[in-house]
């Protein structure tokens, strides 16, 4: 797992904020090289499973391609310091380092090996060209060419261990995904089966992760047991970043190549998230003088544009700008060296300088550490504690050997028994300490048995009293039940399937780097404006065209939701039209009015508007009020007067430009004014 990054917070201690800030995490730096196995079989487009013509079929090698492109174009905005490679192996043609290629002779290192993209930061020229690549078929189908012997395993392992070490050799992260429908690749020959196992075994030496997607056929599926048990180390069941990739065969089983190239995509995604770490190896004391070892992590994070260097776009290609700082002297503009500089407080009107030590020593609250204070029930800690971001906590044998057992133990127990720990938590060095919950979670999987949540701990931040706010007292109305029940029915009309929001059918904002070309559209949500951001910086990178309008799938879709429930909830405001008299009546509620008038009082004296509108104020009449043409209406928006009319002249009006007219008279001067203002 990756350290905490101390780079943001400046170069020395002091300069850090009070706060725990997830944004000086260290983001790992990932080498990824693509294996991808090119036999007959793998170019063979699979029979589709219907008669839909929906997309075109694609073979499992062009699938994987295209997966490989969709990431690199994704990586190329989203992780610009990635590396990643693209091996074929399996091909007629052979082709090495520095761009040297044969067809296939005897007596090379590595025969039936093709480097299609050396392992290296992308650049725009390896995206347009394997773009080029997935969608010529010609020019696919000319390098495509399997070859008529069988490529040695043990030697596409060991070029890509010779790959992994001269290209990234101090990088954290190194892993290689091998894409291939072959289950047992060297079944007569057991000499070759040895050696592909100890190169295996020297690149998992190496730090090396061999991650194996499986492609199932209709009529026979990959069976692991034959030959990748033995080169595939299974992840152990506390392994963070071994996601399942059962959901990869089983769409392979379909045949699709559309949804084969989706969920490697989606696949292979989960398997590239980047690694971030609030902090590592913080002790956490459940008692005096018994403490274990835990790494944090923030799992669920706003995804917000961040800056990460500025870019010069006036010359002739664009270029990333290399910034310095200095700080000069504002009377003499003279270079200041950092011992002339001292820090000072304002205190009744004059500066109070102290020394780096004494800042040091304010700022220090104690050694970083979670410390449990007591337990509490879980049913004691409500909804509304949570204002701020939770942190997971997960055991580390680094430091202290036996923390998993007694996290385990720790966490059982709090599960069995519904309990939670109040602790005093200090995330890192002269960070402000935090009263925090600790509550137990239990693992979640989904539908194919992949983990979607480990088991482990949470830490909850309490909020003081000052961050709570007590909400106004207010008179409570209860609903009747008529609107109750005919409020369910336009719930039910409204469901999603299952019953269930699956935030997969949305684009996630952190994983497609998505524009705008002058001015930012409006969008539904967050996410979507972040795709849209990426997808202008995606656009310059690779020097395309700017796209002009998003797609934006949280748009409600308002003609379904109209003929779904559109008559249900006419029949609900109608009902609750008559129920609001009649509790007005019960109440007597809006009577003093009409008691007025049929005492014979006199009545308002009437202002009439040039069409005629009567405004507020005016007495009541059992006529209904003229309707206001748009002009009358115009005018009233300009001269700041729409309030002045009642409300029956404001709802006739609406009525006839098919607005909402429910909500108080302040909502529907409102919608007169946004109506006007889309016109203008």
């Amino acid at each position: 797992m990756a350290e905490p990054d101390r780079r943001n917070y400046g170069e020395n201690e002091e300069e850090d904020e009070d706060e725990v800030d997830e944004t000086g995490y260290k983001t790992t730096k990932d080498a990824i090289l693509f294996a991808i196995d090119v036999s007959p079989s793998m170019l063979t487009v699979p029979p589709s499973p219907s008669s839909s013509k929906k997309g075109d079929q694609d073979s499992p090698t062009l699938a994987a391609l295209k997966c490989a492109y969709h990431l690199m174009q994704q990586r190329i905005i989203s992780n610009p310091n990635d590396m990643l490679g693209i091996l074929l192996f399996g091909t007629e043609k052979s082709k090495f380092e520095g761009g040297e290629e044969d067809s296939g002779k005897r007596g090379l290192a590595y025969p039936h090996c093709y480097l299609l993209t050396e392992l290296n930061i992308p650049a725009a020229e390896d995206v347009k060209r394997l773009k080029s690549l997935a969608e010529d078929k010609g020019e696919f189908k000319k390098l495509m060419v399997p070859s008529k012997e069988s490529v040695s395993m043990a030697n596409v392992l060991f070029w890509a261990n010779q790959i992994f070490t001269i290209k990234a050799p101090n990088f954290t992260s190194r892993r290689l995904f091998i894409i291939t429908d072959n289950d047992n690749p060297h079944a007569q020959d057991k000499a070759l089966r040895s050696a592909s196992v100890v190169r295996a075994k020297d690149l998992y030496d190496l730090g090396v992760t061999i991650e194996l997607f499986p492609i199932s056929r209709p009529e026979r599926n990959f069976d692991r047991t034959k030959f990748y048990d033995d080169i595939i180390y299974r992840s152990s069941l506390i392994d963070l970043d071994a996601p399942a990739s059962t959901a990869v065969a089983a769409a392979a089983s379909t045949g699709n190549g559309i949804s084969l190239l989706n969920s490697l995509l989606s696949s292979i995604n989960s398997k590239s998230v980047a690694r971030r770490a609030l902090f590592a190896n913080l002790p956490l004391e459940i008692g005096p003088g018994f403490k274990i070892s835990v790494k944090g992590y923030i799992l669920f994070k706003r995804q917000e544009p961040a800056r990460s260097c500025y870019v010069w776009l006036n010359g002739e290609k664009a270029q990333i700008v290399k910034g310095s700082t200095t700080q000069i002297a504002e009377d003499t503009a003279r270079p200041i060296e950092k011992p002339e500089i001292k820090k000072a407080y304002k205190f009744g009107g004059e500066q109070v300088t102290f020394t780096p030590e004494e800042i040091k020593d304010l700022r220090n609250l104690g050694d970083p550490v979670i410390r449990i204070v007591g337990f509490k029930p879980l049913s004691m800690l409500p909804i509304w504690a949570s204002l701020k971001q939770s942190t997971f906590i997960y055991p580390s044998e680094e430091d202290v050997i036996g923390s998993t057992r007694v996290f385990s133990a720790l966490h059982q127990k709090l599960l069995k028994d519904g309990k939670m720990g109040i602790v005093w938590f200090i995330a890192r060095k002269n960070a402000a300490p935090v009263i925090a919950a600790m509550i137990p979670g239990a693992e979640r999987l989904g539908e194919h048995g992949e983990q979607v949540l480990p088991p482990g701990m949470w830490l909850i931040p309490l909020p003081y009293a000052d961050d709570i706010r007590r909400n106004p007292e207010t008179a409570v109305v209860t609903s009747p039940d008529s609107l109750i029940d005919m409020m369910r029915t336009v719930v039910q009309q409204l469901q999603l399937p299952k019953g269930q929001y699956n935030p997969e059918r949305y684009p996630n904002p952190g994983a497609y780097p998505a524009e705008p070309k002058v001015a930012p559209p409006v969008f539904a949500n967050r996410a979507q404006a972040l795709q849209w951001h990426y997808r202008i910086l995606q656009a310059m990178a690779l020097e395309e065209d700017l796209p002009e309008q998003p797609e934006d799938k949280t748009i409600p879709k308002h003609k379904q939701i109209h003929k779904r429930a559109g008559e249900y909830v006419l029949e609900w405001g109608r009902e609750l039209e008559q129920q609001f008299h009649a509790w007005q009546k019960q109440n007597g509620t809006g009577a003093k009015r009409a008691a007025n008038d049929d005492n014979g009082s006199l009545p308002n004296k009437k202002a009439k508007t040039p069409s005629g509108a009567v405004l507020a104020g005016s007495s009541s009449s059992s006529r209904p009020p003229p309707l206001l043409d748009d002009e009358a209406m115009r005018t009233h928006w300009k001269k700041n007067t729409v309030d002045k009319l009642t409300v029956p002249a404001l709802k006739n009006w609406m009525e006839s430009k098919n607005l909402t007219i429910s909500g108080k008279k302040l909502d529907l001067v409102e919608r007169v004014d946004e109506y006007f203002e889309s016109k203008s």
